[in-house]
């Protein structure tokens, strides 16, 4: 737990100085290049120039920096694991559903701008404006085979294995088709931020800040599926690994292009897919604050009150469509064209060994697909728009006197936030196409105290509570819904409304009309936390020891997918206006249960817990042992608990994001020019937000880790290479693997190895 301040360069704080530094980085990922057409290699090159006028009024800062960054992994990802048996019986064998195992190069191209100029003519005046702009690509090819197979119907031959965990190990599948798959995923975005900050002293006891800002992000996203299969079908061998992954063995040569071809082996009606969403973001603030000095016989050395608003507005459109073979070739399959042919990719970690490897950009834009535009209901609804207005009044007083002996700082203060949102989006129907417009307001209190008391020399004694709160995500907040019915209970048929009451079950989530949703109305997560450490620092400030506890108290907690009824114990989402477009009202007015349904949405409910320790130290070598001077090491360890009770369920849950054990160790030497440090990071499992099937989030166990980085420089201060340095890093040293896990059974969900990434660089500064 800290705060991150982190401030552009002030270039009048070089006053008298112009300042050049340069540095340059080649990047090299250890597992090569795992796709076929891409590079395991990069760099990163950055210049930052800083100056002033003779004067030292007026002071300037430019720098810029590009770099394009490889990222390579082998991923493993299962569908599910079903038991062989017609029911959830413990006696029955898990037995994997289905794979889509990958793997994934991408390479992320940035190019980016920052500038700063600063004036001061006087000592009361500072006027700095800062400009930042990056442009960014982040292009990823993934490479593998999608494998039904239980769930698909795939037959499973005698003669397979179980373990002790009463899981089919090692089997065979008799006429399994793959379905090859070479995808890309591409991110282009431009991001641009502004800023204006005017400090203003009137006298020695009234100051002032003004601060205005824009930042603006346009993101488009791109996510091309291509299938290709081999003729016929095959007996697939597979066998699970000691990591928690499968392989498997094929008689099929998947990288033969004489016999792999352009088509859909799995039957899903379609030969790809795209996706193409189109993000905007923006954000307006500016902020007024004076500050006014207090008398020395107050316990208050000055008060700060100002106002801060804050616009933002983001919103979100998605263009889906399915592919087909251009001109509905015989058979539905066409050969994969020479021309974008790219060799083969060795799956060899999954046992398939190579497939074939072609530009699926590159295929698109031959002609050889046809789009089909996606016009279901979850596609429409993907476009949303949200603006949330903030207004923030504030008040804080600085703390600055003694308490007995020991002197005493701090601040109290208070904030009153007012919050304005609404949303605006697509609403689908068995009735049509809607726009709804929805949303809310609401006033926060937030006051917060913050004590240091110095004990003694060096050593403190740390309070701090406070009222916070936690904005949900924007997406939560979108007002687009998609609406359906259940034939079984309600429709039109041949133009005449029909309702079977007797099927309608409100408790048992049986009814007419149902859908999903965000929700305009969210509120924030809340919290009252309190904090309270110990302190105590030596060796020249070097060195310190640390312990703390921390207890938060959180009210109107945020959950996904929850129906209405799970919240209000019972009641239905009244459907009316929906209800009248489908049946008619005069059938409704009949029929009243028709127009009580059910929506799905994210909801504020029961909050829950969140309390641990915190333990940290920095130790300097030279206090123990002068032989050890510039040597040190640094320890932390994080104790979390926490507890969520989601609605409807009985047993509480972890808060998702959280391990319970956190530890940092490195051990470092800093002297005579060297730098060199090793470091290890550790945390233990923890319920995970991933992103699932279909853009939505979904949480999931994710596996402890254990991550191991490394570098070590020099600089040189003297001579004529002085303001020269060198540096050589490394990070995942021990090529630690990132794992998330289903429940109950604790099989792999998603397995993915990420190598090891080196850095090596040099850096001038004059």
């Amino acid at each position: 737990a800290g705060t991150v301040d982190l401030r552009t360069i002030r270039p009048l704080d070089y006053a008298g100085d112009t300042t050049l530094a340069v540095k340059a980085r080649y990047e090299y990922n250890d597992l090569g290049e795992l796709n076929a057409g891409t590079d395991a290699d990069g760099y990163r090159l950055t210049g930052t120039y800083i100056g002033q006028n003779a004067e030292g009024t007026v002071g300037w800062m430019l720098g810029v920096a590009t770099q394009a960054s490889p990222t390579q992994a082998e991923r493993w990802d299962a569908w599910g694991y079903p038991t062989t048996g017609t029911g959830f019986d413990a006696a029955d064998p898990f037995i994997i559903g289905g794979a889509k195992p990958y793997v994934e190069s991408r390479d992320l191209e940035r190019d980016s701008v920052v500038g700063t100029l600063q004036f001061a003519p006087t000592d009361a005046l500072d006027v700095t404006a800062d400009l930042f702009y990056t442009k960014f690509k982040d292009s990823g090819v993934l490479r593998g085979i999608e494998l039904p197979l239980w769930w698909s119907g795939a037959a499973l031959q005698p003669g397979y294995t179980i373990n002790s965990d009463n899981v089919i190990s090692s089997g065979t599948f008799a006429n399994q088709t793959g379905i090859i798959r070479n995808d890309v995923r591409s991110r282009d975005a431009d991001l641009l931020s502004l800023g204006l900050n005017v400090d203003y002293e009137f006298n020695d006891k009234w100051s002032m800040n003004f601060d205005i800002s824009r930042s603006e992000i346009k993101r488009d996203d791109r996510d091309l599926e291509t299938y290709s299969g081999a003729a016929g079908a095959a007996n697939l061998q597979f066998q699970l690994q000691g990591t928690g992954a499968y392989t498997f063995t094929s008689d099929q040569n998947y990288a033969d292009p004489a016999t792999v071809m352009l088509t859909d082996p799995g039957g899903w009606g379609q030969v790809g897919f795209i996706k193409e969403p189109q993000t905007d973001d923006e954000l307006n603030a500016v902020r007024l604050s004076a500050t006014r000095q207090l008398n020395n016989d107050s316990m208050f050395s000055d008060i700060e009150f100002g106002v801060n608003i804050t616009q933002r507005e983001k919103s979100k459109v998605s263009e889906e469509s399915f592919l087909d073979l251009a001109g509905s070739p015989a058979g539905n399959m066409v050969a994969v064209p020479s021309s974008i042919l790219q060799g083969s990719t060795d799956l060899g970690f999954l046992g398939i060994g190579p497939v074939i490897s072609y530009d699926p950009n590159a295929a698109l834009a031959s002609g050889i697909y046809s789009l089909r535009p996606n016009t279901n209901a979850d596609v429409v609804t993907k476009a949303w728009n949200v603006q949330e207005d903030v207004t923030t009044l504030y008040a804080k007083f600085n703390i600055d006197t003694e308490v007995g002996s020991s002197p005493v700082r701090g601040n109290l203060g208070v904030q009153f936030v007012q919050t304005d949102q609404e949303s605006t989006g697509p609403v689908i129907g068995a009735g049509g196409l809607n726009v709804l417009t929805d949303g809310t307001d609401y006033l926060d209190i937030l006051p917060s105290l913050n004590l240091s008391f110095e004990l003694e020399e060096n050593f403190y004694l740390r309070f701090a509570g406070a009222r916070t709160l936690a904005r949900p995500r924007m997406e939560q907040l979108k007002a687009s819904a998609g609406i359906g019915t259940n034939t079984n209970i309600c429709g039109v048929m041949a133009g005449t409304p029909f309702f079977n009451a007797a099927s309608y079950d409100l408790a048992q989530q049986q009814v007419c009309i149902s859908g999903g949703s965000g929700n305009p109305k969210l509120e924030p997560i809340r919290a009252n936390a309190f904090d309270i450490s110990l302190e105590k620092y030596f060796a020249g400030n070097e060195g310190y020891v640390s312990f703390a506890i921390f207890h938060k108290d959180i009210d109107d907690f945020i959950y996904d997918g929850i129906t209405q009824t799970s919240v209000t114990g019972g009641a239905a989402t009244d459907f009316t206006a929906i209800a009248n477009d489908i049946f008619g009202a005069a059938f409704v007015t009949a029929n009243p249960q028709i127009a009580q349904g059910i929506l799905t949405q994210p909801q504020n409910a029961e909050g829950g817990q969140m309390q641990g320790l915190e333990l940290a130290t920095n130790i300097p070598g030279g206090i123990l042992n002068d032989a050890l001077d510039g040597f040190g090491v640094y320890l932390s360890y994080s104790y979390t608990k926490s507890e969520v009770t989601r609605p409807g369920d009985i047993e509480p849950t972890e808060i998702p994001g959280l391990s319970k054990d956190v530890a940092n160790i490195s051990v470092y030497y800093e002297k005579h020019g060297f730098q060199a440090r090793l470091s290890n990071r550790y945390r233990s499992e923890f319920l995970g937000e991933v992103v699932g099937f279909g853009a939505n989030t979904e949480t999931r166990n994710v596996s402890a880790e254990s991550v191991l980085d490394g570098q070590i420089g020099y600089t040189w201060t003297e001579g004529p290479l002085a303001g020269v340095d060198i540096v050589l890093q490394g990070y995942n040293l021990t090529d630690e693997d990132f794992t998330t896990t289903f429940e109950p059974t604790g099989l792999i969900k998603d397995y993915q190895r990420y190598g090891r990434t080196y850095l090596l660089g040099v850096g001038y500064k004059f």
